[in-house]
């Protein structure tokens, strides 16, 4: 699998799971806490894969622009989960509190994941050849299909 189509499917996801918390109301304090969880499993695995796999092939490939863009990618992984997540995650799901920063965690995300796709992974693909960016998908799987079990 090439690595570039692996995070695309991830970004599918959580932005599935995303549509879902969000279209819920105050009343659906088990389906929140379950699609919270659903998403915090999905983003800590997706971040293990990008920040340890693929933005460092990224970066290693490009120029000044890459190492930039790197650092911002990475910088807000870290506002997702030092910041809006634990507060999210200490927030009644039965609560409007909780709509609203559901609502900013998926803009941020959304923000985050255009940006990659329509960016990064773009160039990513001029950068890496195909072998490239299929072995380091098949290395991305991998590692992908431990850290789900460990979860488990």
């Amino acid at each position: 699998m090439n690595a570039i189509e692996l995070l695309k499917d991830d970004h599918k996801k959580v932005l599935k799971l995303l549509d879902e918390i969000t279209s819920t109301t105050e009343r659906a304090v088990k389906t929140r806490t379950d699609l919270l969880a659903q998403i915090q499993a999905e983003l800590s695995v997706h971040t293990s894969l990008e920040e340890e796999d693929f933005y460092p092939a990224y970066k290693k490939a490009g120029g000044k622009e890459q190492a930039k863009m790197y650092h911002e990618a990475v910088e807000e992984h870290r506002a997702v989960e030092k910041l809006v997540l634990p507060d999210l995650l200490a927030t009644d799901p039965g609560s409007l509190q909780f709509s609203g920063r559901i609502k900013v965690l998926k803009e941020l995300l959304e923000h985050h994941i255009e940006e990659e796709e329509e960016e990064m992974f773009k160039e990513a693909n001029k950068l890496l050849s195909k072998d490239q960016l299929n072995e380091l998908g098949e290395q991305m799987a991998a590692k992908q299909k431990k850290l789900k079990a460990a979860q488990k």
